[in-house]
């Protein structure tokens, strides 16, 4: 997991969530997230935990990230931190009930070593839940754009489509269980608050969440069929 430019603009990275349209984008994706999390409860972790944003509204109280600095903020904001790379969760085999990586992906050196070490801490019946910035939607091209023309954390970040982040699981021994998506406008436009998430991975939602489960669990007799990838689901 990639630590810098995060030690050194910590407070930049964090001060964006204050912003205007950053609260309204973070408020989407998290009712976007929690659709997937549900009232699921026992031990969960999230991987790349940054300032602990998204980990304090969902609830999640243990997260690692590679970044001392944001993991002062993230405690401040009553994270139980652990300074470690995702490439070698410091976790023992099933362990955690669920696992959430939330636009971490991208910044991974190793994402397929990362995916592997969930599939290792999570017991059986365990979830892991993906939020990614698709590659090839208007926000991922947009921040692709910005990130060739010099942006600290977009020139480190390498962006996937929701396919090739579902290649990525499935090769770890995941089953794709359920997707939403979310940020409809395009970047540049108002965005709106009060804007709902829909099923399943919309084409051009500038924000897609993917819940994972094992392949274990699914060839144990679950019944639900994953949504169609790359196909627009009714609201």
């Amino acid at each position: 997991m990639r630590s810098d430019p995060f030690d050194k603009l910590t407070d930049r990275y964090d001060a964006w969530y204050d912003s205007d349209q950053g609260s309204k984008i973070f408020a989407i994706e998290v009712a976007c997230l929690r659709e997937l999390l549900g009232d699921r409860g026992g031990s969960w972790l999230e991987v790349g935990v940054g300032t602990g944003r998204f980990a304090k509204a969902l609830r999640i109280v243990d997260g690692l990230d590679a970044s001392l600095p944001m993991l002062g903020l993230a405690a401040a904001r009553g994270i139980r931190g652990v300074a470690a790379c995702g490439e070698s969760l410091p976790y023992l085999e099933a362990c955690l009930d669920g696992v959430l990586l939330v636009v971490t992906i991208c910044f991974l050196d190793d994402p397929a070593s990362v995916l592997n070490q969930c599939a290792r801490v999570l017991t059986k019946d365990g979830s892991l839940i993906v939020g990614i910035v698709p590659a090839d939607s208007a926000w991922g091209r947009c921040y692709r754009k910005q990130g060739r023309e010099g942006h600290p954390f977009y020139a480190i970040a390498k962006f996937y489509s929701c396919d090739e982040v579902i290649g990525m699981a499935e090769r770890a021994g995941f089953v794709l269980d359920e997707a939403r998506s979310c940020l409809f406008g395009r970047p540049g436009e108002a965005v709106e608050r009060c804007e709902t998430s829909r099923t399943g991975v919309v084409a051009e939602a500038g924000f897609v969440a993917l819940r994972f489960s094992s392949r274990e669990k699914a060839k144990a007799g679950s019944s639900k069929q994953p949504p169609a990838r790359g196909e627009p689901q009714p609201p």
